[in-house]
């Protein structure tokens, strides 16, 4: 792709959209698994088994290289009953004590300090399902830099009944880079998936949820996250970036970016509106080009048009085609060190040739001279008169 024309445009915005329906279909699975777990027997064993059929596969970085890992696709699962009280709860693979279980209708209580998934679902009619926010602790650009990574979850939780009623409350902690997956493996401009893509360069992918904030994205520093008290680290403006930028905080509502990049709140109201497209702009003197498109997925907690976000896939295109005639010049430099190297070898090759012809000559010569008697080669003389 040597330039991104309107046809180039066109195929990264119906790359955005086929990846905001692969996730909205992902995310109805998940509504379907808390909906088993309901018809689960009410044991540990039970719960925990069938976590242990849930996984998925994540590619990351090792200091021994690049490793494919199968990991749970659920983190944790609870049990409490109707006030609220933990009777079970199943913890990276491991059945939790009885003397550790809590009662989580108080936040504080919960995994993360703020959690209010018993409160929400109590609420709900049998078969409903309350699905959180993204929630996990923040991670800031020192510790994204020295490799750590964002490690949240997404809480899904729905309502238990038999026939006197409300009975309890079971909940499933998905491991939020099942999603991130979806964006994180992708470079909008090329087909193939990769590892983690690179923001340098301007040509990456993310997911934002419907209130604006980033959940997905190559700097895992601009995830909205939690301190370690429960608080939410606030997003930057233009009032606070700078400041938020030395402390290495720089979480992004792309609804509150309108003084430091003015044309991303406009694509965010667009795309809450339900609304798929694509924009070119120009910002410091780059152009830029951002495909979004909504994730049509929709309950009580993530309502339309909003729906649970939206998929952006961004383009720096001066930065696009620099690294497109670096790669250019690459392909070149190789394709004549080829060039140079099949001239030497035919070279080479011809004088070898040459150097067995001449041997061989030499050699049927040598071999002539041995088979021809000496006075083949000195016939007698005969004069005329004999």
């Amino acid at each position: 792709m040597a330039a991104l024309d309107q046809k180039a445009q066109q195929e990264i915005r119906v790359r955005a959209t086929d990846v905001a329906q692969n996730i909205a279909d992902f995310l109805r699975e998940r509504q379907k698994d808390i909906l088993i777990t309901t018809i689960l027997p009410v044991n540990a064993q039970a719960y925990k088994q069938f976590l242990e059929t849930k996984t998925y596969d994540l590619w990351v970085k090792k200091d021994t290289g690049i490793v494919k890992e199968q990991l749970p696709l659920y983190v944790e699962a609870t049990l409490t009953d109707t006030n609220g009280n933990e009777l079970i709860r199943i913890r990276d693979g491991k059945i939790v004590p009885a003397e550790e279980l809590v009662n989580v209708t108080n936040p504080a209580n919960t995994t993360y300090k703020v959690e209010d998934y018993f409160t929400r679902a109590k609420e709900l009619n049998k078969g409903e399902v309350f699905i959180s926010q993204v929630t996990g602790w923040y991670v800031n650009k020192a510790e994204f830099e020295q490799g750590k990574r964002f490690e949240g979850i997404i809480r899904m939780a729905t309502p238990l009944f038999d026939k006197q009623g409300f009975t309890g409350v079971l909940a499933l902690a998905m491991d939020v880079r099942a999603l991130a997956r979806y964006t994180d493996n992708i470079i909008p401009t090329e087909a193939e998936y990769v590892i983690e893509s690179d923001s340098s360069t301007g040509n990456y992918a993310y997911l934002v949820d419907n209130r604006g904030y980033v959940i997905s994205h190559p700097d895992d520093y601009h995830i909205v996250g939690l301190y370690k008290d429960g608080t939410q680290v606030p997003p930057v403006t233009s009032a606070t970036y700078e400041d938020m930028r030395k402390k290495g905080e720089e979480v992004l509502n792309l609804n509150q970016l309108g003084g430091i990049d003015p044309a991303l709140p406009e694509v965010a109201r667009e795309a809450v509106a339900g609304k798929s497209g694509i924009k070119t702009y120009k910002f410091e003197d780059h152009t830029k080009i951002v495909a979004y498109a909504p994730v049509p997925f929709y309950t009580a907690d993530y309502p339309k048009p909003a729906g649970f976000g939206w998929v952006g896939m961004a383009v720096d295109v001066e930065k696009f085609l620099e690294q497109a005639k670096l790669e250019s010049g690459k392909i070149e430099k190789e394709a004549q060190v080829w060039l140079t190297t099949i001239i030497l070898i035919i070279f080479g090759a011809m004088v070898i040739l040459f150097s067995i012809a001449v041997i061989l000559s030499r050699g049927i010569n040598r071999s002539i001279a041995s088979e021809v008697p000496p006075e083949a080669l000195n016939p007698p003389q005969y004069d005329d008169e004999d």
